[in-house]
């Protein structure tokens, strides 16, 4: 008895020094910082935005239809019945979560750049506007985190009104994507969806509208800044229509978070490009980023580069039923002016050179 009394007092106080040196081992090791822990934060929030973005949307799809084939269809029944339902819910304002937009995680996704959001001139609330968001880029950062988030105080600098953002019309088709989208203000860029925000949602609405889309995003590369602005025109028309006021936005360091395999004019890489992008609305670019685990690495997420987003000067709009093409291309050079007029302004403040110019197609 005596010896097994011995053995186990032994072995315990082995156990209390291979405890004891663990914990030391422990304490001497050295903790993350605070700082650490911070841009942990950020690029998590970052890598959930860009999954989300470009997977969440064919993930749910591909998993609904596996379970209608397994004993879970009635969720892809209930969900399909669903969709079916509410099937013209983003053609009417869609479904505001005031909440999700104030995520703690969108602060951090603002911090990982940083993005900022500059103010020149005040919006009445008893208005209406469209905003144009410029450039483009990859993934359109700037706007998403400037009018969809509340992490950089659009609604406090501009009281009274509502932001909303427009994307392509096939995201709202992917199921529990279109869920997502919605919740932050997001809608279709359709004559019917932006009518019905600029006519039957009151005053006080500001819709942004990625004016160059898929096409600008083909010559998005840092140094350069070329819009594809000359030819699109729908936007004025809608504003006149409806007595919107136009509204430019220029987000300065977008086209800095990816770099872009951009083709020549005429290959046969760049015909595919252009021909998909005719086609399904958006363009096939083939770009990269910085790794999840290093900088130098190459991966699918932006570079944290800044990200200043201007708001510019109003161009007040009268309401015209059917304006005529002749009063369109008045208020289209109007815009044109005043986007300049911004650009020209702020370029030295923002990281551009006074010789870099705007080149707009």
């Amino acid at each position: 008895m005596k010896t097994i009394i011995a053995a186990c007092s032994q072995n315990l106080s082995g156990s209390r020094a291979s405890i004891q040196a663990t914990l030391r081992t422990l304490l001497a090791a050295p903790w993350p910082s605070q700082r650490d822990i911070h841009s942990w934060l950020q690029l998590l929030s970052v890598l959930q935005w860009v999954l989300s973005f470009l997977l969440l949307g064919i993930v749910s799809l591909l998993l609904l239809i596996y379970l209608a084939f397994t004993s879970f269809w009635p969720i892809s029944a209930l969900y399909l019945a669903w969709i079916i339902f509410d099937w013209d819910t983003p053609e009417r304002g869609g479904r505001r979560l005031p909440c999700l937009r104030r995520w703690t995680v969108w602060r951090h996704f603002r911090d990982y750049f940083p993005v900022k959001l500059v103010k020149t001139h005040d919006l009445s609330p008893s208005h209406n506007y469209i905003i144009g968001s410029h450039p483009h880029g990859i993934l359109c950062v700037g706007a998403f985190c400037n009018f969809i988030t509340g992490s950089t105080g659009f609604e406090e600098m501009f009281p009274g009104i509502r932001p909303f953002l427009t994307t392509l019309a096939g995201n709202f088709r992917l199921p529990i994507f279109r869920e997502y989208l919605m919740s932050g203000g997001l809608c279709p860029v359709t004559r019917r969806a932006i009518g019905y925000l600029l006519s039957k949602n009151g005053t006080g609405n500001a819709v942004a509208i990625v004016i160059g889309g898929a096409a600008e995003s083909l010559s998005c590369r840092p140094g350069i800044t070329t819009l594809t602005l000359r030819n699109r025109k729908g936007f004025v028309r809608l504003a006149l229509q409806h007595g919107a006021h136009l509204v430019p936005s220029f987000s300065f360091g977008e086209n800095d978070l990816f770099r872009q395999v951009v083709f020549e004019e005429g290959s046969w890489m760049r015909s595919i490009q252009q021909r998909f992008q005719k086609m399904m609305g958006f363009a096939p670019c083939v770009f990269y980023g910085r790794g999840i685990t290093s900088v130098q690495s190459r991966g699918f997420l932006p570079y944290a580069k800044p990200i200043t987003t201007v708001v510019g000067e109003p161009v007040t709009v009268p309401k015209i039923e059917d304006p005529s093409s002749e009063v369109v291309d008045v208020y289209h050079e109007m815009y044109i002016r005043s986007l300049l007029k911004l650009f020209n302004e702020n370029k030295t403040k923002y990281g551009l050179s006074e010789t870099d110019e705007l080149h707009i197609l």
